[in-house]
């Protein structure tokens, strides 16, 4: 049976949308006409047959000025979104190795140190998949970005995705020596130390100064870092305590660098998760990913509560 994706009437040319998504973000026709590599009256003509098409007026001419209605700044958000995606989909039709390929994003600290230590085993069993990885902070959408999956922190309610848990964060204080001179403070006293914080974890000493017995009803000063690679070094140089997942600071630990506080680990709120799109749940590379990553994680419930 013949099946249409949409009338011709709702389906305007891949150049018109390109001129509309290039006039929003550049603001001139003819840094439009500059990028297309096109004339200014041709981006000109791309633009009328887009409005023809639609029916709408889509672009504001005022004294040789084009600027987009404020209808057309809304539609071309959903536009970029889809060039977006014709071109990476575009991009992995070309460049596919034989035997499939997997485009992952990662946190680029959980992705090196606990990623990294088990994937020669997947390469091992999985020779022919090629696993492409670049590092994630702030989130993303995946309909906008070229990812067929992603290694996320949070609660696992990432929309539109499956999800598979790998691993809870438990989090222990850890200081250097020259810092604590002598002292061993118990939760109470840790409050008259500098607290060291991470921008992806901004509640997290307060949500462990409360599973502690420390109600903190104020904002707690000092001093923010963007990753634990840099934390870790402001702790270990003495410049306050930090508080980090137990797994990134067992050889700082182990070998005196770094003194744990307060008691063994606690277990955080967030955990540590393989996200991927609902659409692209089927990827062959993904299944076998997925699947072979499901045994690299601990049980869903490892601690007793």
């Amino acid at each position: 049976m013949a099946y249409m994706l949409a009338p011709r009437r709702l389906l305007p040319s891949i150049s018109s949308l390109r001129a509309l998504e290039a006039l929003d973000r550049l603001g001139s026709a003819s840094a439009v006409a500059e990028e297309l590599s096109l004339t200014q009256s041709a981006v000109s003509r791309q633009l009328q047959a887009l409005e023809r098409q639609m029916g709408l007026d889509l672009v504001e001419r005022t004294q040789k000025r084009l600027t987009l209605t404020p209808e057309a700044q809304d539609y071309v958000v959903e536009v970029r979104d889809a060039l977006m995606q014709i071109a990476n989909a575009s991009l992995r039709l070309q460049v596919a190795p034989a035997g499939g390929t997997l485009n992952l994003a990662i946190l680029p600290t959980f992705g090196m140190r606990w990623l990294m230590p088990r994937l020669p085993d997947f390469a091992r069993l999985h020779p022919s998949v090629t696993l492409n990885m670049s590092t994630r902070l702030p989130p993303f959408n995946f309909a906008s970005e070229p990812f067929d999956a992603a290694l996320h922190f949070g609660r696992g309610d990432w929309p539109g995705t499956d999800r598979v848990l790998l691993k809870h964060e438990a989090v222990v204080p850890v200081a250097a020596p020259s810092l604590l001179n002598g002292a061993t403070p118990d939760p109470a006293r840790l409050l008259k130390f500098p607290l060291l914080h991470i921008q992806t974890r901004p509640h997290a000493w307060s949500e462990w100064f409360a599973a502690h017995g420390q109600r903190i009803t104020r904002a707690l000063p000092g001093t923010m870092y963007d990753q634990f690679s840099t934390i870790t070094q402001a702790a270990l140089h003495g410049l306050g305590v930090a508080l980090m997942p137990d797994y990134l600071v067992e050889q700082e630990i182990a070998t005196g660098k770094l003194v744990p506080l307060c008691g063994p680990a606690t277990e955080a709120q967030g955990a540590y998760w393989l996200v991927w799109p609902q659409a692209r749940a089927r990827n062959p590379s993904l299944v076998a990913f997925r699947d072979w990553l499901a045994g690299q994680a601990e049980p869903e419930d490892p601690i007793p509560r």
